[in-house]
């Protein structure tokens, strides 16, 4: 594992038992991740994509070993999560924490803002009484909060400030990676803004290195240094930032930009509109797993599944037609 890598992810799966008939045996599985793979270089911005459902909350989960993986493996820093003891992993979650996306849900409505984000500094015991209290007071300042509002409970505030709450949390044990699992989706579209300028501030001065998960493609693009677009379980392309939105490779994530609107009224997108709804998870499609919705698929497409592949610079695509000189959703 090369040093500037922080986070690899290999062949991880994730598929939950449906259970069925009087004694609730496994009649199948949902598989909600099925087989993903990629790298997080040290100090850069890591963006998740894709529909609801498609298995990017559950992966992010897994990453920080909160669910069990079926198969694969999760190196942080050269170390294998799932081979950790109970004790070394609580001691390695201070090196990795999570944003979640409900900023109200995942605040203790019972205790004041303090005490929420001072709760690790005592657990992993790096900080008490007056360390702590001082600790929290620059946390929130940091954050863009005051500090008089540490005696606050969490529903006294807004969801943005709920939000910046969140952060410091997560900012609290000096982790290196921090999981934002679409951290500005239950925000106001103004203040989504002023959330990822923090994340952004907060990754320069601190040296983090973010997995930024999203549906928004606009978000990610402002804020990740390389995206991977996820369909149905499966990564289907993934490129830097600029590459993937340049010149998109995968018919999916042709469809998914050209559904992001251009802030000019002069200017116009051809939408490609996919015509059906996604398959179930339990019974995905054989083959490429997106030919039943895909407007360029071919008879390979139904029975051979695409695997990764570069098509030069870094730029991989799982799609058996895709070129380098594909169309990008260029405005018109």
């Amino acid at each position: 594992m090369p040093d500037d890598v922080l986070l690899r992810v290999e062949d991880l799966k994730k598929h939950f038992p449906v259970r069925g008939g009087v004694f609730s045996r496994p009649v199948g599985y949902v598989r909600s991740v099925d087989g993903v793979s990629f790298d997080i270089p040290r100090g850069k911005a890591f963006g998740l994509v894709g529909e609801s459902g498609c298995g990017k909350t559950t992966t992010a989960r897994l990453v920080l070993r909160l669910l069990e993986p079926t198969a694969g493996r999760v190196l942080f820093d050269g170390r294998d999560l799932n081979k950790m003891g109970r004790e070394e992993l609580r001691k390695m979650r201070r090196e990795m924490q999570i944003i979640f996306q409900d900023p109200y849900a995942s605040l203790n409505p019972r205790i004041p803002v303090e005490q929420i984000v001072g709760e690790a500094l005592e657990v992993h015991g790096i900080a008490k009484g007056k360390a702590k209290h001082d600790r929290v007071i620059d946390l929130l300042e940091m954050v863009g909060l005051r500090p008089e509002q540490a005696r606050r409970y969490p529903h006294e505030f807004s969801g943005g400030q709920r939000q910046r709450i969140g952060v410091a949390r997560a900012l609290a044990l000096n982790p290196k990676l921090i999981v934002a699992d679409e951290p500005v989706s239950a925000l106001d579209v103004s203040i989504q803004s002023q959330i990822i300028n923090l994340l952004e501030d907060l990754q320069k001065k601190l040296g983090l290195t973010y997995l930024f998960i999203a549906h928004d493609l606009s978000v990610v693009r402002h804020i990740s240094d390389i995206v991977a677009v996820m369909y149905l379980g499966k990564i289907v392309e993934l490129a830097s930032e600029n590459d993937l939105y340049e010149n998109p490779l995968h018919p999916y994530s042709r469809a998914l930009l050209s559904a992001v609107p251009i802030p000019d009224p002069m200017h116009r997108r051809e939408r490609i509109v996919l015509e059906g709804d996604v398959p179930s998870p339990v019974n995905p499609p054989s083959g490429c797993r997106f030919h039943t919705r895909c407007p360029i698929a071919v008879d390979r497409c139904k029975t051979e599944e695409p695997g990764l592949r570069d098509l030069g610079g870094g730029h991989q695509v799982a799609c058996h037609l895709a070129t380098r000189q594909a169309a990008s959703p260029a405005a018109s």
